[in-house]
């Protein structure tokens, strides 16, 4: 039975909480926006006999304080963390699995510290600046149901194996206050954020572009696709939806598992 560790590293402006579980080479998870570790708790549970699972809780979130809770949040800030954390675990290359918010926190890690990815899955970043300004999408962020169908999320659907992260009431109450900082802090630094195509396409870092399957139509896709298109790949589908991961946490964490351990010919 594989234990999990649970410890704290202080970063610049931060305490981050963080999550180890298995054995193996580092595979570090960054959390989608308002998301914490509890989110990948049903894909480590499936990976963590392979990999030593890491994840934690991004600036802001949960059990990772500010020092200065209205800092202006930055994708380069939040890379930085990522960063100090890989680099307090391990001295060799990681593999790094972003969601989201994560996939771009994740690319922007690529760019600035390629030295410490092996491979980086990016599913579904939202690079809505690759998008012409009247193309991009008006999301409901503030209504959680309504966000979720927007980029179409649901959670009926879900493996019996699936471990739905927030369900306990201090789960919930961490979640609210969650979503709280998405809206007032954190969702307008991913308009701001220029991602270098150039210098992602020059990293010597082994980047794959996922989307999920669920997800074809939608906004989250639509990115993918098109920053896939710009990197010269094509965007390998992964099971479900946005949160394919915590719904579909087998299968999901089987395509992640088969993805990081061999090239796919789907990605160019």
């Amino acid at each position: 039975m594989n234990v999990t560790k649970i410890d704290t590293l202080r970063v610049p402006g931060a305490s981050l909480y963080y999550e180890a579980r298995g054995s193996g080479p580092v595979l570090l998870l960054i959390a989608a926006g308002s998301a914490d570790a509890a989110s990948f708790n049903g894909i480590a549970a499936h990976l963590a006999d392979h990999y030593t699972v890491v994840s934690y809780d991004r600036r802001g979130y949960s059990r990772s304080p500010l020092d200065n809770p209205e800092e202006e949040q930055r994708i380069e800030t939040h890379s930085d963390d990522a960063h100090r954390l890989l680099a307090q675990l391990c001295t060799e290359p990681s593999y790094v699995f972003g969601s989201s918010g994560g996939a771009l926190i994740g690319l922007d890690l690529a760019i600035r510290h390629p030295e410490q990815v092996r491979t980086l899955v990016s599913h579904e970043p939202p690079a809505g600046g690759l998008l012409p300004d009247a193309e991009r999408p008006r999301l409901p962020l503030r209504d959680p149901q309504k966000f979720a169908a927007s980029i179409g999320v649901g959670y009926n659907d879900r493996e019996p194996d699936a471990e739905m992260p927030y369900e306990s009431p201090e789960a919930k109450a961490r979640i609210a206050a969650n979503r709280a900082f998405l809206f007032e802090h954190e969702a307008p630094m991913y308009p701001r954020y220029k991602l270098d195509i150039a210098a992602l396409s020059a990293a010597p870092t082994r980047i794959v572009i996922a989307a999920g399957l669920a997800s074809r139509g939608y906004f989250p896709h639509q990115t993918a696709t098109l920053l896939a298109n710009r990197l010269g790949k094509a965007v390998v589908e992964f099971p479900s939806h946005h949160a394919g991961y915590v719904s579909h946490p087998r299968a999901f964490a089987e395509q992640l598992r088969a993805v990081l351990t061999a090239p796919t010919k789907q990605e160019g």
